[in-house]
């Protein structure tokens, strides 16, 4: 008989006995010769003979459609041996852990028992627990450079096949949100799925003297292809823009007003990288399309940028990472872009040394966005000297020598791509410096560093000295 049982990926095989030799009344353990066990000819049978899955038995449904789960099992029928068996069981619990709708998943393989039963045949058992029918969560999360409180509904499994609902509310530093979101996954695909959302967020960017609050709906659909993740996207806003302070400039006021977007999105993600907030190897490249106007509203344009990261681990435990980001706004037609779609660089998050979004085209004070530009960052992460909290809370934290340079401009796209890129290599930004670098698990990190900003142009604001820094999205 074999019984294996794994939700914790714990596991206990049970062949049969062997033949026994004593003890008998009388006899002292000691006197006892302990059977001559062949461990070999054990592991092989274990190993290598051919078995059957007859069943596939899930225990504890309650909402949960059967025909969603299927796909999930299917591979567990074409397992040929009893490790094939257990292996092709603890992805398909994988997989029922990933739809997100029970809390726990235990797997019990035993052999076929009953009329039918095969001398090779194995039944596997899936014992489920499903989550509540309604979740509430609270928790703190970390933006770029910006913290915020976030409280969370959630009705998972609310039509049986692993969709979710959403109500989510945030208040944070800078920027207050609530929004309702359905998702739904492809039965057997679960990274190909559509969501569904209808939002209002309000935030505060004081380098513009800005106030912007968008109420919008959006629809995404994501899917793989080959190493990609693939997303499009159809997005209306109703954006309300208004000065922050009564110091604004004039720009900016003229700025101030209602404005509605109407915009199709694809965005491509290729992530290799072993961690997203503090990598030791791999590679990302993401690139993101933006088309506004051809769908409704009073914006139009077109957005092009693009980020790529390079990560490889060196001698000495050390790290090499560099990066490169770019990105391009084609007004269409005679309207100019509007300040809340242009691009803002600068500040502990992107080129450091320099304050937040307070670096190119600015009017009496206020930053009002650019048109094209380009980042790139050149980074050495190592261990803290003498590697106090070895193998501890000390591996968290890294030292960080880097390297950046960018430039934030507006183009005059009547004068060809040859002048556009002499536009943006003129006047070049640039800092160094040294710092430290805490990791705050797969959530977002920290940064201290003392920063040297040099090419420092007229109406930048500098950061020279001790920089602090905290986000998900670094250069």
């Amino acid at each position: 008989m074999v019984w294996c049982s794994f939700g914790t990926m714990n596991c206990i095989i049970n062949l049969d006995p062997l033949p026994m030799r004593g003890p008998e009344l009388g006899v002292q353990p000691d006197d006892i010769e302990a059977p001559d066990i062949e461990h070999e000819p054990k592991q092989e049978v274990l190993e290598n003979k051919n078995v059957v899955v007859q069943r596939v038995h899930i225990d504890g449904l309650g909402r949960t459609k059967d025909d969603v789960l299927t796909y999930e099992i299917a591979e567990v029928f074409q397992a040929k041996n009893l490790i094939d068996v257990m292996r092709r069981s603890h992805e398909a619990r994988q997989k029922l852990l990933r739809l997100g709708i029970f809390r726990k998943v235990e797997v019990v393989i035993d052999t076929s028992r009953g009329e039918h039963a095969l001398p090779n045949g194995l039944d596997v058992t899936f014992e489920v627990t499903e989550l509540r029918r309604m979740t509430g969560s609270y928790n703190t999360m970390v933006g770029n450079n910006e913290g915020s409180m976030v409280l969370g509904l959630k009705l998972p499994n609310v039509l049986g096949r692993a969709e979710k609902m959403t109500f989510q509310f945030s208040y944070g530093t800078k920027e207050t949100s609530y929004g309702l979101s359905f998702f739904k996954p492809q039965p057997g695909n679960f990274e190909r799925n559509i969501s569904l959302n209808v939002y209002k967020v309000t935030g505060q960017f004081p380098w513009s003297s800005l106030r912007e609050t968008d109420r919008g709906v959006s629809g995404e659909l994501s899917f793989p292809v080959w190493k990609t993740n693939q997303t499009l996207k159809w997005e209306g806003v109703w954006r309300e823009l208004g000065c922050l302070a009564r110091t604004a400039s004039f720009a900016v006021r003229e700025e101030s007003g209602h404005s509605l977007k109407s915009s199709l999105s694809h965005s491509m993600v290729i992530d290799t990288r072993n961690s997203s907030i503090l990598p030791r190897k791999g590679a990302l490249m993401k690139i993101h399309q933006e088309l506004a106007g051809y769908t409704g509203g009073d914006a139009s344009f077109l957005k092009e940028d693009f980020e790529i990261q390079l990560n490889k681990t060196l001698f000495w435990d050390s790290v090499l990472s560099a990066s490169l980001w770019g990105g391009l706004l084609l007004p269409i037609g005679d309207k100019p872009t509007n300040i809340a779609d242009r691009f803002y660089l600068g500040g502990p998050t992107s080129i450091r040394g320099f304050s937040m979004y307070s670096m190119g085209p600015q009017s009496e004070g206020d930053y009002l966005g650019g048109e094209g530009y380009w980042a790139g960052g050149l980074h050495l992460y190592t261990p803290l000297p003498f590697r106090p909290g070895k193998g501890g809370f000390g591996d968290l934290f890294r030292t960080h020598f880097f390297l950046n340079a960018g430039n934030l401009c507006n183009l005059n796209y009547g004068e060809g791509p040859q002048a556009h890129l002499k536009k943006l290599a003129e006047c070049i930004r640039w800092s160094y410096g040294v710092g430290v670098v805490l990791r705050l698990g797969n959530i977002a990190r920290l940064e201290l560093n003392y920063c040297i900003p040099m090419g420092v142009q007229s109406g930048d604001r500098i950061c020279d000295g001790f920089q602090f820094g905290a986000g998900i999205r670094f250069l």
